[in-house]
């Protein structure tokens, strides 16, 4: 780690604080250009030690820059890792503000919650299979915090992956007679196709997202516990919304997944 534990919290602050008043600030490597990967998922961890010390539950655990489309989108081929709170959670077909958000974007996202903890090194597609209780669809409504979004990865994964916002669908699903990588999604906004994917565009499987989150925590003494809410990431690409839009994602197998942003 290259910054100081006054630096990190002051840094989680700046960030957490954007987040919170929908301000945006410039890419924190501009000012910190020494920071390193350590001290990214430490303002992260302080993020949401802030979070938790004001009562709010951690709901869930993220992966970002998953997929493919994604990866390509932001110039990057390294995925990243986040969480999010219980306030973030939005119910299917409600409203989200706009007001409390600074450039929206959705992305579709395939879901699982885990009955047995999963813990890296070695972690692998087989072993998060039969971790796994169900499978859930998702939106998840990601929000940069910088500044016409211009960042870089260790800014991203600082500023908590631009978690946000999400939306769980109310069908679960056994894992068991699902193909998650030849599963369909379809994004629409305002009633036209916008976006469409399977789930292998997440890295082949999505499953291999849980399987890197878990060998990430690994790596940090830490585990992915049972009963766990785990997004896998991005099917297709971010999309940008606005008020007044309406987005509906169907999910093959699934069901569908809808929001009015407002």
């Amino acid at each position: 780690m290259k910054l100081d534990a006054k630096t990190i919290a002051d840094l989680a602050a700046h960030l957490e604080d954007a987040e919170l008043k929908a301000q945006d600030v410039t890419k924190i490597t501009d000012d910190h250009p020494q920071m390193d990967w350590d001290d990214a998922y430490a303002i992260q961890d302080e993020i949401r030690r802030r979070k938790e010390a004001r009562g709010q539950r951690t709901a869930g655990l993220k992966a970002g820059l998953t997929s493919f489309a994604k990866m390509k989108q932001m110039g990057v081929e390294t995925p990243v890792f986040g969480f999010v709170s219980d306030y973030m959670a939005r119910p299917d077909g409600g409203e989200i503000k706009t007001s409390e958000l600074i450039h929206p974007k959705v992305e579709a996202e395939i879901c699982i919650v885990t009955k047995a903890p999963l813990r890296g090194p070695g972690c692998h597609v087989g072993a998060v299979l039969a971790a796994i209780d169900f499978v859930v669809p998702a939106v998840e409504i990601i929000d940069s915090r910088y500044r016409d979004f211009k960042f870089d990865l260790k800014s991203v994964v600082a500023d908590n992956t631009s978690a946000s916002r999400f939306v769980v669908g109310s069908r679960m699903r056994a894992v068991e007679g699902l193909d998650l990588r030849t599963l369909g999604v379809v994004l629409e906004k305002n009633g036209e196709i916008v976006a469409m994917a399977a789930g292998a565009a997440v890295l082949g499987n999505p499953l291999t997202a849980v399987a890197m989150l878990a060998n990430h925590l690994g790596a940090r003494g830490q585990e992915i516990p049972a009963g766990t809410f785990v997004m896998t990431g991005g099917v297709t690409e971010a999309i940008s919304v606005a008020a007044g839009d309406h987005v509906n994602v169907r999910f093959q197998d699934l069901g569908s997944v809808s929001m009015r942003f407002v």
